[in-house]
């Protein structure tokens, strides 16, 4: 038990939640304002796919992860577009985003790299990691917090960051606004339309960086499909979050947690196809289980409104 539990266990579960977490923050800007999301699992695999082809043409780390949000931001326009301004279905919208997605790095990696399945490069350069001062002496705090990548860090900069903009803010509340009654912020000459989109761009930023700590962060490579299904995890977290910034995180934290303890749980000579559905399985659980605490209500607005 202690070999299981141990301290490299909760380390992992910082890094491997950091794209569930960035992609869910996304979900929940954009479910405030009345738009329920699906797409985000397009978005992260955009955004991973970006991130290692601007690694591999400019070399540097920095410039990849701007190029993962640039080409995340345009797919998130994409969606805006079609949900705010064509009025398109929501839901249909966000499906149609995964598919192309999914397509896409697909061809693109074959065109590009004129590989099939996966792309890696022993000279390409990942995140860097960041050794905290003091707290890396801490024991096993330390060993837990200490030497991550800067957006494992900057994704709890932004969950404290979002908690405040949106309940501490007169922007948060006119947002908040927007996405609760739509006609009677517009009433009160609340540019709905301008926060919508400006929502789903920032949507577009979180899951650019998602995708960039997903290919560069966790590991230093692209496969076809490898957001593997986090994109809805984070939706999920994000609807059991009650798109509560917080609450997001707390939700994510379970998930990413059990993510690391798949992980973890493949070296105790048990099938792996057994421990890589764990997370899947929980993720069903934990939506059965809290069925009547609001999060579907969530769902059905934001598809009311897109009609």
């Amino acid at each position: 038990m202690d070999q299981l539990f141990d301290v490299s266990l909760f380390a992992s579960t910082l890094r491997l939640v950091t794209p569930i977490l960035l992609a869910a923050l996304g979900g929940a800007l954009c479910a405030r304002v009345g738009l329920f999301n699906v797409g985000l699992e397009g978005l992260v695999l955009i955004g991973a796919f970006s991130a290692i082809v601007g690694n591999h043409f400019t070399g540097n780390v920095l410039s990849a992860v701007l190029f993962a949000i640039l080409c995340s931001l345009l797919f998130s326009v994409l969606f805006g577009y079609m949900s705010i301004h064509l009025r398109a279905n929501v839901i249909v919208v966000g499906i149609a985003l995964n598919f192309l997605a999914l397509g896409l790095t697909t061809f693109s990696l074959r065109a590009i790299f004129d590989v099939k399945g996966a792309y890696y490069n022993k000279d390409m350069v990942g995140l860097p990691k960041w050794d905290i001062p003091l707290l890396k002496d801490i024991p096993w705090l330390g060993d837990v917090l200490s030497g991550h990548s800067p957006l494992v860090y900057l994704s709890i900069l932004i969950v404290i960051l979002l908690q405040l903009f949106l309940f501490k803010t007169v922007t948060g509340f006119r947002l908040l606004a927007a996405g609760e009654n739509a006609t009677a912020a517009k009433s009160l000459g609340i540019k709905v339309t301008r926060i919508q989109y400006g929502a789903v761009l920032m949507c577009g930023v979180l899951c650019g960086l998602a995708g960039a700590q997903l290919s560069l962060g966790n590991v230093t490579m692209f496969t076809e499909g490898m957001t593997s299904g986090r994109g809805f995890i984070a939706l999920v977290a994000t609807m059991l979050g009650q798109s509560n910034p917080l609450g997001v995180a707390a939700s994510s934290l379970l998930f990413g947690f059990m993510d690391a303890l798949s992980i973890r749980l493949q070296g105790f000579a048990l099938p792996t196809h057994f421990t890589m559905m764990l997370p899947y399985v929980v993720t069903i659980a934990a939506m059965l289980f809290f069925k009547d605490k609001g999060y579907m209500q969530e769902a059905r607005k934001a598809n009311e409104s897109s009609r």
